[in-house]
């Protein structure tokens, strides 16, 4: 599975995940997106799960058509 670190995402989390393929945004050089322009980047690079800690994303973009899973983690 590819799974998407947003900005805030503990680093922690990531030896949990081990056998999946996980990238932050700053290993992909986006760390300068909005959320909508991440969310979109997101999804076209395939990834399949988006980790943020953003408890308030899905009030500020329309996650209603989107194709890429989210869940809100709490920062360490």
């Amino acid at each position: 599975m590819l799974i998407f670190f947003d900005h805030g995402t503990p680093a922690p989390l990531r030896p949990f995940l081990k056998d999946h393929t996980v990238k932050k945004t700053k290993d992909l050089g986006w760390d300068a997106l909005s959320n909508g322009e991440l969310l979109r980047a997101a999804e076209e690079a395939t990834f399949e799960v988006f980790l943020t800690t953003d408890k308030d994303i899905r009030y500020q973009q329309n996650l209603t058509e989107r194709v890429i899973s989210f869940f809100h983690v709490s920062p360490l």
